[in-house]
């Protein structure tokens, strides 16, 4: 009779639980036989049944010592301010020493509200990118949605494998966009609004492709070629603009210029040292942000080749007058530079004979203005005749 007593027991006794901050165990959470407390709050386990003194004694993971806890008159056991470490399964038993129920407490916060910041790769999608500002401890789920100008409301698609990421497909780029992150977990739920337009979050992806090679017979070259990111439209009206940053190896300092073109020719490289280039994107009208810069290349500007069968040594070294040697200061053995040397010259000479026939002018028209005032209409050329000739001839 009292195994019989002790079943019937079993079956008609229920754990339930009543606290602040206390949420009752769901399937949803796929977690069966848990229940979910706020650390920090009162919580109470109650083991009801239809006979309250059936209640003797509450275990915690199997020991009775429950010191967190006390053991009321009415059968319940109270956790005041349960701390994290009161996560564990209770269960509660009869005077003859049966299990009554047991239930797997675990404790938690509820969420906070989610940062979120949105990105378009491309002007015909976008996708938002969420972290829990507050670590729970619990199961937590985000939904995400978003509104458009236009009114029009649709859900924000999210792939198991990135959690924390939704997309918007064919996005508007003129339009605005009210984004709804909820984040949710078994004590309650927070969301996050933010306002979007495409043309103000956009940011490329790295450029592609990136290859640095040398330029033959120029130690100071280095040219530098990409492509457009994969994921960018290729269309006429959505152009990209880009910057170059580049350094000797062992140097920390970055030099940046700016292109329109997917190429571009480093001119102040130093002569045998192994550079290092990255490049980023932007829209071409400066709209959103640059992108993050591109992986690394290496290379090193040419540099003249050394005959390998030519025996060198410590004891005879390289004759500097040598038209084999290589020397580390000359800067203009580029003949592109001395190209552009020549031309700074035929410009400077042009420069200097404008100067002179401007000069050449002004005395004409001075000479020719003293000799109108003097009544006279000297020839310029006799004017400078005559103040050429001994004052005897003049005489």
């Amino acid at each position: 009779m009292n195994s019989l007593a002790s079943c019937l027991s079993r079956v008609i006794v229920l754990l339930t639980v009543t606290a602040v901050s206390l949420s009752v165990t769901s399937s949803k959470w796929g977690e069966e036989g848990v229940l979910y407390g706020k650390i920090g709050g009162n919580i109470t386990l109650t083991c009801n049944s239809s006979n309250d003194s059936l209640v003797a004694e509450w275990r915690f993971n199997g020991a009775p010592d429950i010191s967190w806890g006390f053991f009321t008159t009415l059968g319940h056991l109270e956790l005041p301010h349960a701390h994290h470490s009161a996560t564990g399964n209770y269960s509660c038993y009869s005077r003859t020493g049966d299990l009554l129920s047991s239930v797997l407490l675990r404790m938690g916060y509820p969420p906070g509200t989610p940062s979120v910041f949105c990105r378009a790769s491309d002007y015909e999608n976008f996708s938002c990118f969420w972290k829990s500002s507050v670590e729970t401890l619990l199961p937590t789920r985000f939904t995400a949605s978003y509104r458009s100008r236009n009114h029009i409301v649709g859900v924000c698609l999210q792939e198991p494998v990135r959690p924390n990421m939704c997309s918007v497909r064919k996005s508007e780029f003129w339009s605005s966009y009210q984004m709804n992150i909820t984040e949710e977990n078994p004590l309650g739920s927070s969301f996050r609004l933010l306002d979007v337009t495409v043309q103000s979050i956009v940011k490329p992806d790295p450029p592609e492709n990136l290859l640095l090679e040398p330029v033959p017979f120029a130690p100071r070259r280095l040219r530098v070629s990409w492509d457009y990111p994969s994921t960018w439209t290729k269309e006429p009206h959505f152009q990209l603009k880009f910057r170059v940053q580049y350094r000797p190896a062992q140097h920390h300092l970055w030099t940046e210029v700016e292109t329109a073109n997917l190429s571009d020719i480093i001119t102040d490289a130093f002569a045998g040292m192994e550079h290092v280039v990255q490049v980023s994107a932007k829209d071409f009208l400066d709209a959103g942000n640059w992108s993050d810069w591109s992986v690394e290349v290496r290379a090193t500007p040419w540099t003249r080749e050394i005959d390998s069968t030519t025996p060198t040594s410590e004891e005879t070294p390289t004759d500097v007058h040598s038209p084999d040697a290589v020397d580390p200061f000359d800067v203009h053995s580029d003949p592109l530079e001395k190209v552009a040397i020549l031309i700074s010259l035929g410009i400077f000479a042009f420069v200097v004979l404008a100067l002179v026939l401007i000069m050449g002018v002004l005395i004409w028209v001075k000479v020719r203005k003293k000799g109108m005032e003097n009544g006279m209409k000297p020839d310029f050329l006799s004017v400078i005749h005559m103040k050429a000739l001994p004052k005897v001839q003049i005489l």
